[in-house]
């Protein structure tokens, strides 16, 4: 829908639902602990009381939110195909396999280091950070909760590690989305980024590193961890041929197929590996897919709740609240692009950046501004390249750079906060709450400062990190 004719308000009234928007998320969310559903609701309702109140119509709120459910389709389909990969992958024995392998091989003292790389590997080469951590991240998360390990720490390790591959990688519809929007070649783009993602890789790696170092494992501990792993054992029939279903993730992204296509093929490659080596029924596999696996389904073995707590998840239903959220999300966001308040505040602001540091600091917090607004990272891309791509350009910054300033603010840093989809998503996968492994997206946070330094010190470094125009930007397009 074109929103080009909407209404403004001035940038005295335009403050007013953004205060009140900050103050519902600040409070409600991070403070008192409400659901950041309600909360999100309330702020979207703000928004829509003060567009209307602007001579905008109800009406033209639902249009636009109907458009942004329609983009994000895909996204909310590959919700629900996660779900139903974490339930088959545990009945067929996937995820137990990585688990099982995992607590044998693995050094608690390490795990933190290794969740952070692995994660990294498996995101760089199937170019998602959902289909990482909602594969190689589950079997993390389990291992660490077997270990009797901070999950917190753990889920900051795997964030950071799915994000690396999502911000790097050329299969990543973010980083292919990212450069085509600020108009930079997408190798030049990524070739970019390493100003910002080796420093932040280093600083995870040194940091998971030292808080893993510092763990002290007890006999207690070990015990539990020989019986899980025995437990396991019992409970299924491990084989080499349980990686079938990841490979074919991995292959199916190499090849560049539709993730959604990938992703359900690998459920159904689970299922009949169920069938094979676990001898699952149907009945099993079918519930297992649609309300979660339960070890209930494989007889024979009797267990502690620890493992039930660990192996008891997946299935479509799981999703469903994470789906919930992405309508309410959108309402927020079709509430708040309808009233104008943010163009306006963001339009204002523009005409006062004169440095490399104020231009590049400024789009960095308006992309993470944006993404927090609207949860879809197509339209924030755009919006930024739109309000800062001329800004930019007249400062002699190359396209990489805006590009880079996008990743760095939009794509790492929307898992962060609980009202987004991403930051749902990451959250109910992980089962970790975003403010509590927020501090460990090492990462994350990582590409948002670096990024910010580069700008500040450009003036001492000689512009180090930071590229300027050398011709025609066209020649950067082919």
């Amino acid at each position: 829908m074109n929103t080009d004719n909407l209404k403004r308000p001035s940038l005295g009234m335009a403050l007013i639902p953004i205060v009140i928007s900050l103050a519902i998320f600040i409070l409600g969310i991070g403070i008192m602990k409400y659901p950041a559903e309600l909360m999100l609701l309330f702020a979207g309702i703000v928004f829509a009381i003060f567009a209307i109140f602007h001579g905008n119509r109800w009406e033209t709120i639902i249009e636009v939110m109907g458009s942004k459910i329609k983009k994000a389709l895909p996204a909310i389909l590959i919700l629900f195909c996660i779900g139903l990969l974490i339930g088959t992958w545990m009945i067929s024995g996937t995820i137990p396999l990585f688990v099982y392998y995992g607590l044998k091989i693995i050094d608690p003292n390490y795990l933190y280091l290794l969740a952070f790389l692995v994660t990294a590997i498996v995101s760089t080469c199937v170019g998602t950070s959902w289909g990482a951590a909602g594969t190689i991240g589950v079997a993390i998360m389990s291992i660490a909760q077997t270990m009797d390990l901070s999950l917190a720490i753990t889920a900051g390790a795997v964030v950071s590690g799915a994000y690396f591959g999502d911000k790097l990688s050329p299969l990543s519809d973010t980083t292919n989305m990212s450069s085509i929007a600020a108009g930079s070649n997408l190798y030049e783009h990524i070739k970019h980024m390493l100003y910002t993602a080796i420093p932040s890789s280093i600083l995870a790696i040194i940091i998971f590193s030292i808080v893993g170092l510092g763990i002290e494992t007890d006999s207690a501990q070990l015990s539990n961890i020989q019986e899980m792993v025995a437990n396991l054992d019992q409970l299924f029939q491990l084989n080499l041929w349980l990686l079938i279903p990841a490979v074919v993730v991995i292959v199916g992204s190499l090849m560049k197929k539709p993730p959604l296509i990938v992703l359900f093929t690998s459920s159904v490659t689970a299922m009949i590996i169920a069938i094979l080596f676990q001898g699952a029924s149907l009945a099993n596999l079918f519930a297992s897919a649609v309300s979660g696996f339960n070890v209930d389904m494989l007889v024979g073995v009797d267990i502690g709740d620890d493992l039930q707590e660990l192996l008891n998840r997946g299935g479509l239903y799981s999703m469903y609240n994470a789906t919930f959220f992405v309508f309410v999300a959108f309402f927020f966001a079709s509430a708040l692009e309808v009233s104008q308040a943010l163009n306006t505040i963001l339009e204002s602001i523009i005409k006062h950046l004169k440095t490399v540091g104020s231009i590049t600091f400024s789009a960095l917090v308006t992309g993470f501004a944006v993404i927090n607004c609207t949860s879809n990272a197509l339209v924030s891309y755009f919006l930024i390249q739109d309000i800062y791509g001329r800004v930019y350009k007249k400062n002699n910054l190359h396209p990489v750079n805006l590009s880079r300033n996008m990743e760095d603010s939009i794509t790492i840093t929307e898992v962060l906060m609980p009202w987004t989809v991403s930051g749902v998503f990451m959250a109910t996968t992980l089962g970790v709450d975003n403010f509590e492994f927020l501090p460990w997206a090492i990462f994350n946070l990582g590409g948002f400062v670096f990024s910010a330094l580069y700008g500040f010190l450009a003036p001492i470094t000689g512009g180090f990190g930071v590229r300027k125009l050398e011709g025609p930007v066209g020649d950067d397009n082919r």
